[in-house]
């Protein structure tokens, strides 16, 4: 092993949780962009010796950061308006959270305004990007139902296009990472044998599937779900719709919101314990509110009426528009409120996202070679530091 360079911030102690378990004296060695070392302390003897005195810091939790791979927006404004200012002030404040990698995700637009965002996301792509990380895209439609619009403005709602697809893919290569369809209209099953063959996420969402719908569509390659429960055809007994589907099929990962409003907590338990193994994802769907206080905003190009911390349409209060979530307070209510383990928590929050997005063999996990994306937590799990690619940021 190379020598372990122990200048300040570089050697961070506490219990740290590795793919093999929590180690309770661990330490993290991070070599500039990546992870040089993580695990028991005391097998380096070097590193051990600078184990804190105090032991304030020995008692902290040490993470993977969190990706989000569905995320609108936040701190005032939404990924469909976007510029460099503005991007920057998305991802430093989601950064603050916890997230350190995200997708930023359209809304179901016109194509020459879903044009603008992948030219400026690929912009900014280009630049150093100094907080949370942008991997690429998460296109939500505009593929989708009409009869399951949500948030989504309906003018916009087209079928499922692959010349769209092929030119968003030939002038920005990569970066889709995921596409949200509804997979029983014409063209959706073409599509998804698309994405899949070029290693997209095809994600089910604002659908008016069946349960067999939904199962042809993961025959086809669809390997995902879209904020679970919502927009979707619900639970029955003697129909099972698409939320029946993806609960029964294990090739279907599950995305939750896990506030409290948009799933209950019991549901979002019977979905975790369906959904072990990496299919479980936490998102935030975060809309432009996020971060700030209650009032009148818009998701994509609608106005959208935020009343304690709950977002939902100006013209039909019935409709949920996106949350005001954050990756940290979701991670907080999987654990407190639902249940889950710190493990099962971690993995929803930070493993299962990057396999989503294939980017598991660089982040998502605290190990050797992999990207110095690291949360601290405190006891009572709050936030007290974050590292992005090796770099402290600001909370």
């Amino acid at each position: 092993m190379a020598e372990i360079n122990k200048e300040p911030g570089k050697l961070l102690f506490g219990k740290v949780l590795t793919p093999q378990g929590l180690i309770e004296h661990g330490v993290i060695a991070v070599s500039g962009e990546q992870i040089h070392y993580a695990g028991e302390a005391a097998w380096l003897p070097e590193v051990y010796a600078h184990w804190p005195a105090s032991g304030e810091a020995s008692e902290d939790l040490l993470i993977p950061g969190f990706v989000d791979v569905h995320v609108h927006g936040g701190a005032g404004h939404d990924f469909m308006y976007s510029d460099a200012e503005s991007l920057n002030t998305i991802t430093k404040f989601h950064s603050t959270q916890g997230t350190t990698t995200m997708l930023a995700t359209t809304m179901t637009a016109s194509k020459t305004a879903i044009d603008q965002v992948f030219a400026e996301i690929n912009a900014y792509r280009a630049t150093e990007m100094p907080y949370t990380q942008i991997a690429g895209m998460h296109l939500e439609g505009p593929f989708i139902s009409p009869k399951w619009s949500g948030a989504q403005n309906p003018e916009h709602i087209v079928l499922a296009n692959i010349e769209w697809l092929e030119q968003w893919e030939n002038d920005y290569p990569g970066m889709i990472r995921q596409v949200t369809l509804a997979p029983e209209r014409e063209g959706a099953l073409e599509a998804i044998l698309w994405l899949r063959k070029h290693g997209i996420t095809a994600a089910l969402g604002h659908t008016d599937a069946s349960f067999e719908e939904v199962i042809a569509a993961a025959d086809a390659g669809l390997n995902q779900a879209v904020h679970m429960f919502n927009a979707m055809t619900p639970l029955h007994h003697r129909k099972p719709g698409a939320a029946g589907a993806v609960m029964f099929d294990k090739r279907i990962r599950a995305e939750i919101i896990a506030d409290g409003i948009h799933v209950h907590p019991a549901a979002i338990s019977l979905v975790a314990n369906l959904k072990k193994d990496n299919n479980l994802l936490l998102i935030t769907d975060a809309m432009s509110a996020t971060g700030l206080s209650d009032g009148e905003y818009t998701i994509g190009d609608l106005p959208v009426l935020v009343q304690n911390g709950i977002a939902t349409l100006k013209d039909n209060p019935a409709a949920l528009a996106g949350s005001t979530l954050t990756m940290i307070r979701g991670f907080r209510y999987l654990i407190q409120e639902v249940g889950l383990s710190l493990e099962e928590a971690s993995r929803a929050a930070s493993l299962t996202p990057a396999i989503s997005i294939g980017m598991e063999r660089s982040i998502g996990t605290l190990e050797a070679g992999k990207r110095g994306d690291i949360l601290r937590l405190d006891a009572e799990l709050n936030l007290r530091g974050v590292w992005i690619g090796g770099r402290p940021s600001t909370i």
